[in-house]
């Protein structure tokens, strides 16, 4: 897997390749990640930039390394800084579910003066589409819609696409969501979500609509999402 030195320090993105795989299901709980030397063959860095990201995720108590053993992946959900609810990913991948995501396309529209997509996300939004495989059936279709706020130098460029985690990638940017507003319902899927979910034409599926806020009451993402629920039931669950 190629790295990108301009995306930050070589040994930052190994760690997060690393914990999403793990917080994905690819890398269980209790189970052994690969060796450092096979890490360094797969990235093509150095001992010292494997360690170095094996130590940022020990550091924050996704592994553990055990002499004689290896390193053990010790927890697989991530701290929410935004509410005890857990995401629905990682309900997923505590049930021993294997999630994966693809990325589809991404792309910086230009939205004219006056039109609702203006007045909505701004001079500019970022339209990602990605398609999630779950035990490696196609599952969910999401298209996310980042806001003129949300994207570096006020949508004049792209955010990453070789983002691991869409919200994480938003934190580090400074730019922490404080509210969720969420609406589903169920409709016949679109042809082209049809055969990328690999469904009969006309299926309904579960829709969701989500827009999220800075707390400044800003929309940073508005996020359309199609869910194949006969391959799985969706979760929401809250800590008391």
């Amino acid at each position: 897997m190629s790295l990108k030195r301009k995306q930050g320090p070589l040994y930052q993105q190994i760690q997060k390749i690393l914990k999403d795989r793990i917080l994905h299901g690819i890398y269980p709980l209790g189970s052994i990640i690969p060796s450092e030397p096979l890490l360094e063959k797969e990235f093509g860095v150095s001992k010292m930039t494997v360690r170095g990201a094996v130590q940022e995720l020990a550091q924050e108590g996704y592994v553990q390394k055990r002499s004689g053993i290896g390193t053990i992946v010790t927890r697989n959900t991530s701290y929410q800084k935004l509410s005890k609810g857990k995401r629905f990913t990682e309900l997923l991948v505590e049930e021993g579910h294997r999630l994966e995501k693809r990325l589809l396309s991404s792309k910086l529209i230009a939205n004219a003066a006056g039109t609702e997509e203006y007045n909505r996300y701004g001079p500019y939004c970022q339209r990602i589409e990605r398609l999630y495989i779950l035990n490696g059936q196609p599952y969910i279709h999401l298209v996310h819609f980042l806001t003129a706020a949300a994207l570096p130098d006020g949508g004049a460029k792209e955010m990453s696409t070789d983002i691991q985690s869409l919200y994480d990638s938003l934190e580090e940017n400074n730019i922490v969501l404080e509210n969720f507003k969420d609406r589903f319902f169920v409709e016949p899927a679109a042809a082209e979500v049809c055969l990328l979910l690999e469904l009969s034409p006309g299926t309904h599926v579960l829709k969701r609509l989500r827009n999220s806020y800075d707390g400044e009451g800003r929309l940073i993402e508005h996020s359309i999402g199609s869910y194949n629920t006969a391959l799985h039931h969706y979760l929401v669950s809250y800590d008391a």
